[in-house]
């Protein structure tokens, strides 16, 4: 019986080049405040966020991918043609066939394989892992991986719990080979048994057979959350650094998933990051937009020059699911 032949597979992969979309409507606290029964100072005080980015009622998941992934590949100096897959990370595409990724490959002109995945906030890590994998074994030697939410399309705008803290936006990378690895090991799980934690608070089977029922809408147990994010996630940042055979004091970055900024400061105290890492901030000015956070925020860090080409960073997601990935890269 004959072997199957495997693909040569590359000395590394890494990012190349990163893209940033941000709608451009800014909402300030005053406005959310409003509709939510909470205060301006109060939503301040306990999320960090000052402002964050609705997209437009025309503006899809998919138009903001596509715009955050030509100013990626624009950015890595990779034509669009070349890239052999597209990956698209998001839990608010409200088309469920066909799949966003598909088009995002079409409007950019490009035939390549494409598909979607959902692991919420931690969808972009997910992400960024396959196409690490896939430029390695040779599947595609460039991949696209997009974060794109549109949270306004699926939060009640007048939850006092989900609305003050979710925005629209989109990041991208390209992902491809390199002679030194730029993407280590991920660590990733999922804990089923708090899936209500985060979760739509009906099916839409139940919206098709109740014609007097509300569209589903994701609701989440703020405290709960909170509490589970400061107690778990600081190990798991830890397990990748250990994975990838570094320190906290080899990064120059870490870039958390930008939920909420107490959370932030919490994890990073928690994990003792030396004073020289940049800890990463960016939902002060454009809120949680989950599966696009932390591509978001990496690429804030650069358009600020606060990290260089070739720094490390530890990136770490989580979310619904309850999922979560962590893993440490090399910046483009």
């Amino acid at each position: 019986m004959r072997g199957l032949t495997l693909r040569t597979a590359v000395d590394g992969a890494g990012i190349l080049g990163i893209g940033a979309y941000r709608p451009h409507r800014v909402v300030g606290n005053a406005e959310v405040a409003a509709r939510t029964g909470r205060t301006a100072e109060w939503i301040e005080r306990r999320t960090g966020i000052v402002e964050r980015r609705y997209a437009a009622a025309d503006e899809s998941v998919i138009d903001m991918a596509v715009e955050a992934a030509r100013k990626a590949a624009a950015d890595a100096g990779i034509a669009p043609g070349k890239i052999g897959a597209v990956v698209l990370a998001s839990m608010s595409h409200l088309q469920q066939s066909p799949g966003g990724a598909a088009e995002i490959a079409g409007r950019l002109g490009i035939r390549a394989a494409a598909f979607d995945l959902n692991a919420a906030c931690a969808g972009f890590c997910y992400g960024l892992a396959v196409a690490a994998a896939m430029v390695r074994d040779g599947s595609a030697r460039y991949v696209l991986v997009v974060g794109s939410d549109k949270m306004t399309d699926i939060v009640a705008p007048d939850d006092p719990a989900a609305a003050i803290l979710f925005a629209d936006g989109a990041g991208a990378v390209v992902v491809g080979p390199r002679e030194d690895e730029g993407i280590g090991p991920v660590v990733w799980g999922s804990d089923g048994s708090r899936s209500g934690l985060i979760a739509h608070d009906a099916s839409w089977a139940a919206f098709r057979d109740d014609p007097e029922r509300s569209w589903p809408v994701m609701r989440m147990a703020g405290p709960e959350v909170f509490r589970w994010a400061i107690e778990e996630m600081p190990p798991v940042a830890q397990q990748a650094l250990d994975a990838a055979g570094v320190t906290a004091g080899d990064l120059d970055a870490f870039v958390p998933h930008q939920a909420n900024l107490r959370m932030i400061e919490t994890v990073t105290q928690r994990l003792g990051l030396p004073g020289h890492v940049t800890v990463a901030r960016d939902v002060v000015h454009s809120g949680n937009t989950s599966a696009a956070s932390v591509p978001l925020a990496v690429a804030r860090l650069k358009e600020l020059g606060a990290v260089g080409s070739g720094g490390l960073a530890l990136l770490l997601g989580f979310g619904a699911g309850l999922t979560w990935g962590a893993q440490v890269v090399r910046l483009p």
